[in-house]
């Protein structure tokens, strides 16, 4: 200051120094300009002894404006301007500015994740060359990480000026007059104002003040303020929690009224009841904006000549004030101006200070991007044929204005996509790969609130729906999953197709992978297994059905086939009955058309009206647990080419009611045995036997020829014959000799033993009514000790199907609606 002191003579009352210039000014005249959270702006026009100032002698120089009443400003030279040259000297005008100003001729695009504002403000700051001393935060506070902080297309100041304007943290400038800079100080609270600044407030008299610093010419504005504020959100990741609060901060203003404030960037409400609520919560955010209007309730400005004034101070008019001076007041702007031939006027503007709340910056609103931006799905893994989600499907992505080099699959927040259908663990997401183009919106335009819009095609990957196949519409996954719809008239078809196994269903105008024609109609196909499963029944049908017009269970022609057969077979059984043959269980075959292909109640029905076939290159097994029914309208025939064998446990029965029975070997001799009974031969009309060889009869204990009461019996040592007339015998000779007889060959019958001494166990129930009647059709359940299960319904007889089982077992029967409800 000495030194200084040293350059002002009795009228040099301002200097101008720029660091590493040889321009030497004189101060003719100056206007400066500062305030909270603003960079300050100082314009001195000055004189010269040099008639053409290079630019680069001051433009990003250092320099210091000093006023011999002992204020300094330091800050960078960011404009020069010639006025004047006259014989003696130049004159021009110079701009002294905050290095923060600086900040304002870089614009990004940025990104910062999960950094809290300070850190980021912090980071900005150490970008532009300032260190250390040159800055610092007071701050009563801890500021949370956001997960996403975004810069777009902002100048760094005005991105830290939006940021901290958010979360209501103020800077002002301090003169670092040891090293010649600017400083700053970045608070949260008025416990960081500058204090213990006194000034007598002091109308000064004519145009002298004596050089006697005071304030003077008080002006105040009050305005009515928003009573309290209102505040929600929405957060998708506790999408039911309320995220609510309101705010009201103690004041003496005049309010009124609710300012209600949607989609403020927080995800927990907060207690609105606390004066100090969760830093960045809903009722921070209230309280902030609170704050922010309580500050223009009322503003002051007052006149001064003191220099050493800056925005930030408490100052604390002394005398005779008015009341809204008694508390002091927060300087929140100051301009200056002086001349070297005139005093300095001091202009300030404040806000009566109050403990009850702080300075808020003007809230900065943030950029609005109204459309989408450019990206690509990022895996960790670079060309991961696999989709790289979280655990709630959010997807990670790399914006295309991202310039930093950032670790693969971390370049972004996690981001949900917009589907065209979702819910509750339902919905539709067809996974996005590493590289896919997406384009990225913003709700409400809001920055920070990014979200996956949609997906494109692009050069590295083309579309699969051109020009060339304009007709189709196409969704294959990366793995050629596909659903394909083909629109092209005369040949619409539809695929659903997986490369495992080839397994496809194809419908309608069936092609190639050429698109030649390979048929038409419906195919299923594997490579691999195939399973067709309906647990309520089954309708496989050739029966037309035009347009796909009627029922889908339209059964009508396959079962009126059915029931004309059935009752075809009806008649067979009557005739059968009559002829004493083996009845035909029609009963449990209408038994099954009501109850079980009717209502296709647990069943298959196959129907073709024109015919059906099966074939298999090797085997083909028919089995049933109860009945196994063929019925034909005209003829059955059963063909092999090796042995065919018909084994019943119980009777055989064959009736042909007006045609021949035929049995015939051409080969082999025919085997008829009855091994446990007797054997019948009846013919109404001839019966022949007759052999081109030789005919034996041989019986064990007697044979008895009868006919017409005439009978021939032959026994063990004795022949019989007798009539009741006539005896005729016609011969050329009769032979007697001595007795003899012919050995029988003996016939060995096999015996088939009981199931139950081959290891088995066997029972048979049968159902009987209140009056010992068998009761037939009746459902019934049978299950064992062991878990094995048997149902069927009862015959005519009322006989349940007979159980074998390996192992004696308890079993349990349930009868009628009981048994279906098990079925």
């Amino acid at each position: 200051m000495d030194n200084w002191s040293a350059l002002f003579d009795g009228q040099t009352r301002y200097g101008l120094d720029i660091n590493d210039s040889t321009v030497k000014a004189d101060v003719l005249r100056f206007r400066g300009r500062e305030a909270l959270s603003e960079p300050f702006n100082w314009d001195i026009e000055f004189t010269s002894l040099e008639a053409h100032i290079p630019p680069e002698q001051v433009l990003m120089k250092y320099a210091s404006f000093r006023m011999r009443s002992g204020k300094s400003v330091h800050g960078m030279v960011t404009r020069l301007e010639w006025l004047s040259t006259s014989r003696d000297q130049s004159h021009y005008r110079l701009t002294l500015s905050s290095r923060l100003t600086l900040l304002g001729y870089t614009r990004q695009c940025a990104v910062y994740q999960n950094q809290s504002v300070p850190e980021v403000v912090e980071q900005v700051l150490r970008k532009h060359g300032l260190e250390g001393p040159d800055f610092e935060f007071r701050l009563e506070r801890t500021y949370p990480a956001r997960e996403l902080i975004t810069q777009w297309q902002e100048t760094d100041l005005q991105f830290i000026q939006r940021i901290l304007s958010e979360v209501g943290i103020y800077w002002r400038t301090m003169m670092d007059d040891v090293r010649g800079l600017d400083t700053y100080i970045l608070a949260d609270s008025q416990l960081n104002y500058q204090f213990d600044v006194q000034l007598p407030y002091s109308e000064p008299s004519g145009l002298f003040d004596g050089a006697a610093e005071s304030v003077w010419d008080v002006r105040t504005w009050h305005n009515i303020a928003t009573g309290t504020v209102a505040t929600r959100n929405y957060n998708y990741r506790t999408a039911t929690t309320p995220m609510d609060a309101t705010v009201s901060v103690r004041n003496d203003a005049v309010t009124t009224g609710e300012h209600y404030r949607y989609a403020a960037p927080y995800r927990v409400a907060g207690d609105d009841a606390s004066p100090e609520p969760e830093t960045e919560s809903g009722a921070f955010y209230a309280r902030i904006h609170h704050e922010r209007e309580l500050n223009r309730s009322a503003r002051i400005h007052l006149f001064s000549n003191a220099a050493h004034l800056t925005p930030g101070q408490v100052l604390e008019p002394q005398g005779d004030v008015i009341t809204a001076l008694k508390e002091g007041v927060i300087l929140t702007q100051v301009t200056y101006r002086g001349a070297r031939d005139s005093r300095l006027h001091v202009s300030v503007w404040g806000m009566p200070y109050t403990e009850r709340y702080c300075f808020r910056p003007v809230e900065v609103p943030r950029p609005v991007i109204p459309g989408t931006l450019p990206a690509r799905i990022e895996s960790r893994e670079k060309n991961d044929i696999y989709a790289h989600l979280d655990e709630q499907g959010r997807y990670r992505v790399k914006l295309d204005f991202d310039r930093e080099g950032t670790e693969s699959g971390y370049g972004y927040l996690w981001l949900r996509m917009a589907k065209p259908y979702a819910g509750e663990t339902l919905g539709w997401h067809t996974p996005l790969i590493d590289g896919t183009e997406v384009a990225i919106a913003y709700s409400n335009g809001d920055i920070d609130l990014p979200y996956i819009a949609y997906a494109l095609h692009d050069s590295e990957h083309p579309d699969h729906v051109t020009r060339d196949n304009h007709t189709r519409n196409v969704l294959r996954t990366p793995a050629n999953n596909k659903l394909r719809m083909e629109d092209r008239r005369g040949e619409e078809h539809v695929r659903l197709a997986t490369e495992y196994g080839k397994t496809q269903l194809n419908s309608g105008h069936l092609v190639d992978a050429q698109g030649q024609r390979r048929g038409t109609g419906a195919e299923l196909r594997t490579d691999e297994w195939g399973t067709i499963r309906a647990g309520k029944g089954l309708f496989v049908s050739a029966d037309a059905q035009a347009k796909a017009q009627g029922e889908v269970l339209d059964m009508s022609t396959a079962l009126e086939e059915i029931d004309r057969l059935n009752q075809q077979l009806q008649q067979l059984e009557i005739a059968a009955e009559q002829a004493q043959a083996l009845k035909v269980d029609v009963d449990s075959q209408i038994w099954m058309f009501e109850q079980r292909l009717k209502p296709l109640n647990e069943a298959v029905l196959f129907s073709a009206p024109e015919g059906m076939a099966l074939t298999s290159g090797e085997d083909m097994q028919l089995a049933a647990g109860r009945n196994l029914a063929l019925n034909a309208g005209e003829d059955f025939s059963v063909g092999v080419m090796g042995n065919a064998t018909l084994l019943t446990g119980e009777k055989l029965g064959l009736f042909a009611r007006t045609g021949q029975l035929s049995l015939k070997s051409g080969e082999g001799p025919i085997d008829v045995q009855a091994q446990n009974a007797n054997m019948r031969l009846f013919a109404e009309k001839k019966l022949t036997l007759s052999s081109a060889s030789n005919i034996s009869f041989a019986g064990k204990k007697r044979i008895t020829l009868v006919g017409g009461g005439s009978y021939l019996r032959l026994e063990a040592g004795k022949v019989e014959y007798g009539t009741t007339a006539t005896y005729l015998r016609r011969v050329k000779r009769t032979m007697f000799a001595g007795a003899h007889s012919t050995p029988t060959s003996s016939v060995l019958m096999p015996l088939v033993e009981d199931l139950i001494k081959d290891g088995f166990f066997d029972e048979q129930f049968r159902i009987l009514n209140d009056s010992g009647k068998p009761m037939a059709n009746v459902p019934y359940f049978i299950s064992t000790e062991s878990g094995e299960t048997f149902k069927g319904v009862t015959d005519n007889q009322g006989l349940c199907k007979r159980v074998f089982s390996k192992e004696a077992s308890k079993l349990t029967v349930w009868l009628g609606v009981q048994a279906l409800e098990r079925w």
